[in-house]
């Protein structure tokens, strides 16, 4: 397995690179964004993970996180970055990453959340028949002015597309095949990220807002993505 890391402090790139080598990984380091795009690109690297920090000269974080997803939706990103700000977060999912970590961090925490992600790519990859990993079912979904095409990673609202990481298409195929039941944060925990993934319930609330964001016509007042006081979510797309 090969892991890009996109770091701009020198002694912290090469403790990461020395401790995912140490794990068995294959490690390429990035400076900047921009470089770590070309070195996403380039067809030898054949990169399967992405550690990506927001604040980097250049090209930033954010920025990189965007023009990787337009190449690969599929590709695990996990932030590492010293911001906690809520809206830091929020902007991280939007740009299309998977999970979000704030320095400082617990190295043992880090190769947990990589080793799980990377474990959940493999096996979608291999699309198993044991039910233990969801497959998608659909080619499409389609619901009043929506449509979802599982195949694409793309979301058509209003005629103008979006794009969807692997973790929104999830979370939204989820949603789908459960319409009309009340799910808790931890069902949705468990069968989307893994019982093992080491999120909180938090990133549940922000992928939501992201999806919000692009199917409802008013997200403060959703139709489609209900909340359930101290519960969770439910989804109808008929009344």
């Amino acid at each position: 397995m090969k892991i890009l890391i996109v770091e701009d402090e020198e002694a912290l790139a090469q403790g990461l690179k020395f401790n995912f080598e140490q794990d068995g990984y294959e490690v390429i380091l990035a400076g900047d964004g921009a470089f770590a795009l070309n070195e996403f690109k380039k067809p030898e690297n054949n990169i399967d993970f992405i550690i990506m920090d927001l604040m980097l000269p250049g090209m930033s974080g954010y920025e990189a996180c965007q023009a990787i997803r337009e190449i690969d939706k599929q590709v695990p990103i996990l932030v590492l970055s010293a911001r906690r700000l809520s809206e830091d977060k929020t902007m991280a999912f939007d740009c299309g990453t998977d999970q979000y970590m704030t320095k400082p961090f617990a190295l043992p925490e880090l190769l947990s959340r990589v080793r799980n992600l990377l474990e959940r790519r493999t096996q979608i990859k291999e699309t198993p028949s044991s039910g233990e990993i969801k497959t998608i079912p659909l080619e499409s979904f389609e619901f009043d002015h929506v449509k979802v095409d599982f195949q694409t990673y793309e979301l058509v609202v209003r005629e103008e597309t979006h794009s969807l990481t692997k973790t929104e298409l999830e979370l939204l195929q989820y949603f789908i095949q459960n319409e009309g039941r009340v799910l808790s944060r931890a069902q949705i925990l468990e069968q989307v990220w893994g019982s093992d993934a080491a999120v909180t319930t938090r990133t549940i609330d922000n992928f939501v807002l992201r999806l919000r964001k692009l199917i409802e016509v008013n997200p403060a007042e959703p139709k489609y993505i209900l909340s359930v006081r101290g519960t969770g979510y439910r989804f109808l797309t008929r009344k």
